[in-house]
């Protein structure tokens, strides 16, 4: 196949994107004003139109990997090469850790415990009451909602099924655009129709990670100030996003199965030892009842909880944002994903992000949020206090000072926050760059470039205080937009590439 155009730097697309970006920072600087009023119109205009379609695309993705995975089409191995490129727990690792981060640490302490202390609409149709012992499944199931199934399928799995085929198997780029090969062939690898489409979905991944960049910033900072004393301010911010891109940087410089691998691997280490720390020295009991009861009420609920239209006002506050921000993530992913994954089976990659990583997630929602739960209950406001008083940074750590050991168990929750965040930013700087290219192993400056480029923003942001960066992460629900009609195809486009491939393999029933 022709490849001749693999491995330039695409300007058009680079241009557009960086361009975008900085002009977001520009307009925040002079007037933040300015930034909140057109995010505001647009983001409500998106959330309004686009809110019912995102949640039944998101539904529809999902059944349709699933149905993939447990057809004969599982059975197809993806990218042209008989044995995995990489193993199996570092391929995992590299998963869990570039996924979950954009908000598993920030997120897992404080939704459940927003959702105890308020009920969710749908669930508060039940009669529950909010703060009590029958408030906290609930509280935990519509967690899970927001950070299982669904938000996993949208990463990279059908995506990734029609990724690989156009560029493993098809010679096209590993650029966004690739997606619609099955519909326009080699018309889509030079034309500005494919330029759009890898622009808006570098757009959309720069923000949703720039986001958790410029918050670990503040949560960071927040828990330096808790647990050491130094003082929450501005240049302490700064400070740990420049080393947030110091590493990131090195991580992405030495690419996907050395340093990215390496910080993935050590960063789902650490956190598998301390959820396994507290399971036996917290409330190992709690977390354990409470998973097993409120995943039964997540699959229970499932199909209503996942189309509830009833509060406009909270889905766009919760529901509709975050599968936004997923969204934003998707083409991104796929190209990650792919990249990752050649050798694998489509019912490998399906069942890795769709069932395992989901479970996995759920557990580690109860693990943190499950134990601010527990320790509200046992003492009101030991908790809810902080996160009423300082917002979703405090809330981790008024949970990990209650733990034992406070004093070593909060500094590694710190450490994990930090090196959560790193890893989607190294993994997320790399991908771009893929994109940019449309290579598997992209220039060393173009990946430095964005990881710089990102943390700069974070930072520049942060000069507005926590509003600019609010802003930026509410604009990728509306990036979002165009990027959810590139994923809408994948839902029949997924079959079609694997009916191909499996007649190219012989795979019979």
């Amino acid at each position: 196949m022709n490849q001749k155009q693999t491995g330039r730097i695409d300007w058009p697309v680079f241009i557009i994107s960086g361009g975008a970006l900085l002009l977001f920072v520009i307009f925040a600087l002079i007037n933040i004003n300015w930034i909140e009023s057109f995010v505001n119109t647009t983001f409500a205009w998106s959330v309004t139109y686009f809110g019912a379609f995102w949640q039944l695309l998101m539904l529809a993705t999902f059944f349709v990997g699933i149905w993939l995975a447990f057809s004969k089409y599982g059975k197809i191995k993806m990218g042209g090469i008989d044995k995995p490129e990489i193993s199996l727990y570092k391929w995992l690792s590299i998963i869990m850790a570039t996924l979950l981060a954009g908000g598993g640490v920030f997120w897992a302490a404080a939704e459940p415990m927003f959702h105890f202390l308020t009920v969710p609409p749908y669930l508060s149709q039940l009669g529950i009451e909010a703060g009590t012992e029958a408030a906290v499944n609930p509280a935990l199931a519509q967690s899970f909602m927001h950070w299982g199934f669904l938000a996993w399928a949208i990463l990279g799995t059908i995506s990734a099924v029609v990724m690989m085929y156009g560029h493993y198997h098809k010679g096209m780029p590993m650029k966004p655009r690739t997606l619609l090969y099955p519909i326009f062939g080699e018309k889509i690898r030079n034309n500005w129709f494919g330029t759009l489409i890898d622009a808006f979905s570098v757009i959309a991944v720069a923000a949703g990670t720039i986001g958790p960049i410029g918050f670990l910033g503040l949560q960071a900072s927040y828990g330096l100030q808790a647990i050491f004393g130094i003082p929450n301010e501005f240049s302490t911010q700064v400070l740990i996003i420049i080393a947030v891109v110091l590493i990131s940087t090195i991580s992405a410089v030495t690419g996907l199965y050395k340093g990215i691998q390496l910080l993935s691997s050590f960063n789902v280490r650490l956190a598998l030892g301390l959820m396994i720390f507290i399971v036996i020295f917290g409330p190992g009991g709690f977390i354990i009842d409470h998973f097993v009861s409120s995943f039964g009420v997540y699959v229970n609920q499932f199909i209503p909880m996942s189309t509830f239209r009833g509060d406009s006002e909270w889905l766009s506050l919760w529901t509709v944002f975050f599968w936004g921000w997923f969204i934003g993530y998707g083409p991104m992913m796929a190209i990650l994903v792919s990249r990752i994954s050649r050798g694998r089976t489509i019912r490998q990659i399906i069942v890795a992000i769709s069932i395992f990583a989901p479970i996995i997630s759920t557990f580690w929602f109860t693990i943190l949020g499950g134990s601010g739960i527990f320790f509200e209950l046992q003492n009101p406001g030991s908790v809810s206090e902080a996160l009423n008083a300082a917002g979703k940074p405090a809330a981790m750590f008024a949970i990990t000072e209650q733990f034992p050991w406070a004093a070593i168990i909060s500094p590694l929750f710190l450490l994990l926050t930090i090196l959560f965040v790193v890893t989607t930013s190294d993994s997320m700087s790399y991908t771009i760059a893929m994109a940019v290219t449309g290579e598997g192993n992209p220039k060393i400056w173009l990946r430095v470039f964005w990881s710089v480029i990102m943390g700069a923003i974070a930072a520049i942001l942060l000069i507005t205080g926590d509003s600019g960066i609010t802003q930026l992460q509410n604009f990728i629900v509306v990036t979002a937009v165009p990027v959810s009609l590139l994923l809408l195809p994948m839902i029949w486009l997924a079959p079609r590439v694997a009916k191909q491939m499996a007649i190219e393999q012989n795979i019979k029933k």
